[in-house]
């Protein structure tokens, strides 16, 4: 629980509820941290706790912490609707309201007022700007975007995003922390709208859409084929539905008016089911019906779509990053294998199947459809200038022996 601030996180504040704050909150409290849990309704705090009880009674039952341990984190979690009883003798704070940036700077302004000077104030934006929630601060430098995945007691991954005023000390404790927390932090070293892991996800997503668009294959055979061939955990179309329409939805324009247009959405497909609030599972109706469980996607429909294009459109993305200085290939490798569970990390995968072959697919896709997605990064470009095309030449993301 140590943090190179100069002082031991030992307390801290989580603001919000939902699936993501009550499942942070139960993971600090299970690392022995004391917990304020803040909502704005008493009624909240009280669903919340249940869910926490009901997911620390599962530890129990699986073996994985004694119920000695269970009655003590649960000891350790203090419910609140006041931000002054929340923040106000804390280390940390984590931010977990709904993914709106007025919101979020009205939270991070009312705790900045009520914490000690010392404390770090964290958001779990999955997309916004972590700069601009810490302008609605006196201490921007103390303000850092720590990005946990679904769900956030039992998934591995923490992304850690530095704004720009964001200090290194901060960054060095919210790292610290996370390890503490038997998690795996990987740094977005700029403040880029997506970060790492959904910047690449839009990407493949925005890839199968535009495919099944063109009617070049159908749902169902690009999902069969990201999963029978590609190995994936989950068709594209499929994941879409797992995560919510509109979460993609919002992310999408989000991505593509930071990014350009490598960032086309594809609104066609998924405006209207979000108008009609066919959200996917948490609706029980997506681009599948999930009214009967996980739908059923035949294996001989793999093949039809060429998966390749997927890995290609991943890889572009990743050297993007990597030459805007975003994140180092070993962050975004780790952040794809363990916050979505593919088998391989994008450029490790690039560098095992030779980046020449990932430029051709990719100048290929190009000159057939002429559309920015599959336009070639320069990286890609100067590593095959320099002969570095992975693996067998001993150079490509990586270097090897």
């Amino acid at each position: 629980m140590r943090s190179t601030t100069g002082r031991e996180i030992r307390r801290v504040a989580v603001i919000g509820t939902g699936l993501m704050g009550h499942g942070i909150a139960q993971a600090f409290a299970m690392r022995g941290y004391e917990v304020n849990l803040l909502s704005r309704r008493n009624e909240s705090l009280r669903k919340a706790l249940q869910e926490i009880e009901w997911s620390i009674t599962k530890f129990v039952e699986k073996g994985k912490i004694s119920r000695d341990a269970a009655e003590a984190a649960l000891s350790r979690i203090t419910t609140t609707t006041s931000y002054g009883k929340a923040a106000a003798d804390i280390d940390l704070a984590v931010e977990c309201v709904s993914e709106n940036m007025e919101l979020k700077r009205k939270v991070f302004a009312k705790i900045d007022e009520t914490a000690p000077s010392h404390a770090i104030i964290a958001t779990n934006t999955s997309t916004l700007s972590v700069t601009e929630m810490g302008k609605a601060t006196g201490r921007p430098d103390k303000t850092v975007g720590m990005h946990w995945f679904i769900p956030p007691q039992l998934t591995r991954l923490i992304e850690v995003v530095k704004g720009n005023d964001t200090s290194s000390e901060t960054i060095n404790a919210i790292m610290d922390v996370s390890r503490e927390l038997e998690k795996t932090p990987i740094l977005c070293k700029k403040d880029s709208r997506g970060f790492i892991v959904s910047r690449i996800l839009v990407a493949v997503f925005n890839e199968a859409f535009w495919t099944f668009r063109r009617g070049e294959a159908s749902m169902e055979e690009i999902d069969a084929s990201a999963r029978y061939i590609g190995g994936f955990p989950m068709g594209w179309f499929e994941l879409v539905d797992f995560v919510g329409v509109d979460l993609e939805y919002n992310v999408s324009k989000i991505l593509h008016q930071a990014h350009g247009e490598r960032f086309q959405p594809c609104l066609e497909l998924t405006e209207p089911l979000v108008k009609e609030e066919k959200l996917g599972q948490k609706t029980g109706m997506g681009f599948y019906d999930w009214s009967k469980g996980r739908p059923y996607i035949p294996s001989g429909l793999a093949g039809k779509y060429d998966v390749e294009r997927s890995w290609a459109v991943a890889v572009n993305e990743a050297a993007w990053m990597v030459l805007e200085d975003v994140a180092e290939p070993k962050s975004i490798d780790v952040g794809m294998k363990l916050g979505t569970g593919w088998p391989s990390g994008p450029c490790e995968y690039a560098d095992k199947k030779g980046l020449d072959t990932i430029l051709d697919k990719l100048e290929a896709a190009y000159s057939q459809h002429k559309t920015a997605l599959y336009k070639p990064c320069p990286l890609l470009k100067d590593y095959m200038n320099k002969g570095w095309t992975g693996k067998k030449a001993g150079q490509g993301f990586y270097k090897y022996k």
